[in-house]
């Protein structure tokens, strides 16, 4: 039986406005703690409850232990017609991957096909968030990352040695919502064993095993004592290696035994690695017929029958799209632990707590 999880409902305007706040006291400048703020508080409103305010504590102690540069000079290489590589000199993962992809709009917009990838960023939230970025452009987004920490072995080994690295790929559609696949390569990610860690709930069977003996592990604070299982087994590890060494190596960035688990290391530099991709749509065929075909395949898709057991088939994005109207209307659902935690924060930073807001 699952627990019933007590949470508050914030509006996004607070959420951003609590963000915000708290990022330009720790020294980041007021439009580039308002950029973070959106990109969080969108992970928020869609559903990726892990990587949006919940991460704020984390962040703001990195920044104040010198393991993220508040003010980065954060530059662009345009390598060839259709590629480039931003270096984030250490700065917000989130400002990053903002300009990564801004710069892969403008290539695809160009070139019918943009490539960005970063180096020297850091975590950056929710995968989706940026692979959706190019979607308003008539653009699929394909967005891949080093995790900053690596919680799960190469197949059939104990060691740590990958990351959960997600993929996320956004396709637009007319009337019906969006494709918007965001996954890790992991069963799980690592941020919501810590949402279960501050919940104190705990994790089902098939997250984690023990390194010693195999067997599953369900208490979140003895996660240092296990593995994150891969998605598909074999499958998913390879995905992940393909993805980390994309993100990683090809734009200089950190990878395998190179990775610190920034959960544990507020003063150094994590070097992490991403890349996006824009792809025009309109250099394949027109963009309203392409919708139009999006939106017969997926009510097709959305409308079939479904197996016993299952009220009814989704798709990649169909529940994000109506999880954040709902969000946008009703509020942000925050475990009353986080709202305790980042009252603390308030108290520390000299800001308005949130339910102040």
């Amino acid at each position: 039986m699952n627990q019933v999880v007590k949470a508050e409902r914030v509006s996004a305007r607070a959420i951003t406005g609590f963000i915000e706040e708290a990022l330009v006291k720790i020294g980041l400048p007021a439009a580039d703690a308002g950029k973070v703020a959106e990109l969080m508080c969108e992970a928020d409103l869609t559903g990726a409850d892990a990587h949006g305010i919940f991460r704020l504590p984390q962040y703001v102690k990195r920044l104040r232990a010198g393991g993220i540069n508040p003010r980065p000079a954060i530059t662009v290489e345009r390598t060839a017609a259709a590629t480039g590589l931003v270096d984030g000199d250490n700065g917000m993962g989130h400002l990053v991957m903002a300009r990564a992809a801004e710069t892969a709009i403008e290539l695809a917009r160009a070139s019918g096909i943009g490539w960005v990838g970063a180096r020297r960023s850091n975590h950056a939230g929710a995968a989706g968030v940026y692979a959706a970025l190019p979607l308003p452009h008539g653009m699929v987004g394909i967005y891949g990352v080093v995790a900053s920490a690596n919680h799960m072995p190469v197949w059939g080994g104990v060691e740590s040695l990958l990351g959960t690295n997600p993929i996320a790929i956004a396709i637009p559609a007319g009337e019906e919502a969006p494709i918007v696949l965001d996954i890790a390569t992991s069963v799980v990610s690592y941020g919501t064993v810590k949402s279960h860690r501050l919940q104190k709930k705990p994790m089902p069977e098939g997250w984690m095993v023990n390194t010693k003996d195999g067997e599953p592990l369900t208490d979140p604070a003895r996660s240092g004592e296990g593995v994150l299982l891969p998605i598909g087994g074999y499958k998913g590890s390879g995905l992940a290696l393909i993805l980390g060494l994309l993100a990683g190596p090809l734009n200089g960035a950190v990878f395998g035994r190179d990775v610190f688990d920034f959960n544990f290391n507020d003063t150094d530099a994590c070097n992490t690695g991403h890349f996006i991709i824009a792809l025009d749509v309109a250099r394949f065929t027109a963009l309203d017929t392409f919708k139009s075909e999006m939106d017969r395949h997926l009510r097709d898709l959305r409308t079939s029958k479904p197996l016993p057991g299952f009220d009814a088939v989704r798709l990649p994005g169909q529940e994000r799209r109506t999880r954040r109207a709902d969000r946008l209307k009703n509020g942000v659902p925050i475990p009353s632990e986080l709202v305790s935690e980042l009252d603390k924060l308030a108290s520390e930073s000299g800001i308005t707590p949130l339910r102040g807001r």
